[in-house]
């Protein structure tokens, strides 16, 4: 009769039990390492590359962790700061790319996802979602609870909204671990409800932290990067890049990268053809631990750059050796579907491999086109344009 494993990972080794109960031990390389954060220097910000030659400068410093965008209809940047536990609204009243005024326009603990839709700006904290009017100046008014009871956040309290082009809200619930039975059915999933807050149901499952999504502006379609699972080497698994669609199961905790994952032990009565048969597979797998935040494609209005094709923040690895992320990676569509990733703005990342200056997080894209993102370790927003003529 054939062994049937379990694996668990202890200090770098795996220890596989077979169903008879003896232990056969495994190596697996586990490595951490922590990259040192140096400053954002004027030579440091002079090193970040695109391969295109697109012109990369600053929009805003000295922001703290500053962590989520949007942009509103008069252009106002808005920023959440999850540590500080506020809202920033960001003014460049001449239009020459540098923000000359920076104000706090509301306190939140912990708030992290933020969208603008139709007049509306909608802000999620761990546990609740929260609607308040957006005035035509970009004022603020009183936000009010929406959605009160999202599961506790345990590992991965960093929640997303966005809205669709169904004009319903999407919000995105982390796992609360790395890889465990979740004991809310709407951990690790993306869930959709009314923009009232009313409605409220599991879009897609088995979705171990999905922070960046979004719609493509031809198809429709839905997209997202997934956050792999930690403590399985520097090279498995590769960060996911799904098709999200309604009722599908992308496999967490028991599935990882198509493959069965043999550190979790199946539901009593579950077969391994079961689970494998029910997940939906990747599109395409990008470095493994490059850890993605946000997600966005490129808009349809003049003076966007790469029309049709997404960008995705990599905050950058912990776990891996060489360490991975720390850039802006660029999603290559054709004709609705996506080839491959490029890295796009590369250099935070130093050539030692043991210091950045930069973990890219949030993204959004300018009134005029151009990208925004930011960095919340040195507390800053890069503007991304095109190159001089």
């Amino acid at each position: 009769m054939r062994s049937i494993c379990r694996l668990f990972t202890l200090a770098g080794t795996c220890v596989s039990m077979s169903a008879c109960g003896q232990a056969v031990e495994k190596s697996i390389d586990v490595n951490v390492l922590r990259p040192k954060k140096v400053e954002a220097t004027a030579e440091n910000i002079a090193s970040l590359r695109t391969p295109s030659g697109e012109r990369i400068t600053v929009f805003a410093r000295d922001l703290g962790n500053a962590r989520m965008l949007a942009v509103t209809a008069d252009g106002s940047v808005l920023l959440t700061r999850r540590e500080e536990g506020d809202l920033l609204r960001l003014r460049d009243a001449d239009g020459d790319g540098v923000a000359e005024t920076r104000e706090t326009v509301l306190a939140m603990k912990s708030v992290h996802g933020i969208c603008v839709h139709d007049g509306t700006l909608y802000l999620a904290d761990v546990n609740t979602v929260y609607a308040a009017p957006l005035a035509a100046d970009g004022s603020v008014g009183t936000p009010k609870p929406i959605v009160k009871d999202l599961p506790d956040g345990g590992q991965h309290p960093n929640r997303t909204v966005a809205v669709g082009p169904d004009n319903m809200l999407y919000i995105t619930v982390g796992s609360t671990c790395n890889a465990c039975r979740e004991s809310s059915p709407e951990s690790a999933t993306i869930l959709r409800c009314g923009l009232d807050g009313s409605n409220r149901q599991i879009f897609a499952t088995g979705l171990r932290n999905t922070i960046g999504f979004a719609w493509h502006p031809t198809t429709g379609e839905l997209w997202g990067m997934d956050h792999g699972i930690d403590d399985m080497g520097d090279d498995k698994p590769g960060e996911e890049l799904n098709l999200l669609e309604e009722g599908h199961d992308y496999g967490w905790p028991f599935v990882s990268n198509s493959e069965l994952n043999t550190t979790m032990e199946l539901p009593k009565g579950v077969t391994a053809e079961s689970v494998l048969s029910k997940n939906t597979n990747p599109v395409l797998l990008y470095t493994a631990h490059a850890a993605p935040l946000a997600f966005a494609f490129a808009p349809t209005t003049t003076g966007a750059m790469f029309t049709g094709d997404a960008f995705v923040t990599f905050r950058g690895s912990w776990n891996r050796n060489p360490a991975a992320g720390y850039e802006v990676v660029r999603v290559d569509f054709e004709g609705g579907k996506p080839v491959k990733f490029e890295p796009f703005v590369t250099g935070f990342l130093l050539a030692d491999g043991k210091s950045h200056f930069g973990r890219p997080a949030g993204m959004a894209f300018a009134k005029d086109g151009a990208l925004l993102f930011t960095d919340d370790t040195n507390g800053m927003i890069y503007r991304v344009s095109p190159k001089n003529p």
